[in-house]
């Protein structure tokens, strides 16, 4: 593992796309489900244990080198809703460009030829951190940490939230978050032999309804 690598991958500064998108957390703040930093914590936590540990999974399965287009079929059939679909399509698009310039591979040459119009955003992520000499696990850190990093930027920006505050969730947080990521790898690890099927499909519907709601309005800051 190179930590510098690891490092670079999920800086938020990397040119991924992710700041575009708030994971859930401008409907959540519209709707008052977010208003201050104990409601984002609540937000975060449920996310992280759902859409977190499944795409921590699939990109640990990714690292580990698992077919991408199961992955990518598996990933579909997690994410119910069509406006998520697209975003992590397009997410995974813009990360594959990144990824390309930073850490030229065969791999993710072949990801791109085999998926132009974007593959899902964690499994871009699994073969973006193979292809920068990590593993597993350190995939799902990634994957992880995106999946509330996201919505906690987004809150500073949608509710003026102390960026103190913020950050103070975050790491409240970075227990579940390796335990997360721990228990997606050991996940992508039994996929090996048994299949995408093993990997984690934990869901949170009120996500799903959401973001196609969110779609629909006619004025967005953020994509998702």
């Amino acid at each position: 593992m190179s930590l510098a690598a690891l490092l670079v991958l999920a800086d938020g500064r990397f040119p991924a796309g992710g700041h575009a998108h708030s994971g859930g957390a401008e409907a959540a703040c519209k709707a008052g489900r977010i208003h201050d930093a104990a409601t984002l914590e609540v937000f975060c936590r449920g996310r992280l244990h759902t859409a977190g540990l499944t795409a921590a999974a699939l990109a640990a399965a990714a690292a580990l080198g698992l077919d991408p287009a199961a992955l990518d079929a598996a990933a579909d059939a997690r994410t119910p809703s069509p406006a998520l679909r697209t975003a992590a399509r397009r997410l995974g698009r813009q990360l594959l460009r990144a990824a390309r310039a930073t850490w030229p591979d065969p791999g993710l040459e072949q990801l791109a030829a085999a998926f132009p119009r974007g593959a899902h955003q964690p499994v871009v992520l699994g073969l973006t951190a193979r292809a920068a000499g990590l593993g597993p696990l350190d995939a799902a850190h990634v994957a992880a940490y995106e999946s509330v990093g996201g919505p906690a930027t987004a809150t500073v920006r949608l509710l003026g939230l102390d960026p103190f505050e913020a950050s103070g969730v975050l790491a409240r947080l970075a227990p579940e978050l390796d335990d997360v990521a721990g228990r997606a790898a050991e996940a992508a690890r039994q996929a090996l032999p048994d299949g995408v099927d093993a990997l984690p499909a934990a869901s949170s519907p009120l996500l799903e309804i959401t973001a196609e709601v969110h779609a629909g309005w006619p004025v967005r800051l953020f994509a998702s």
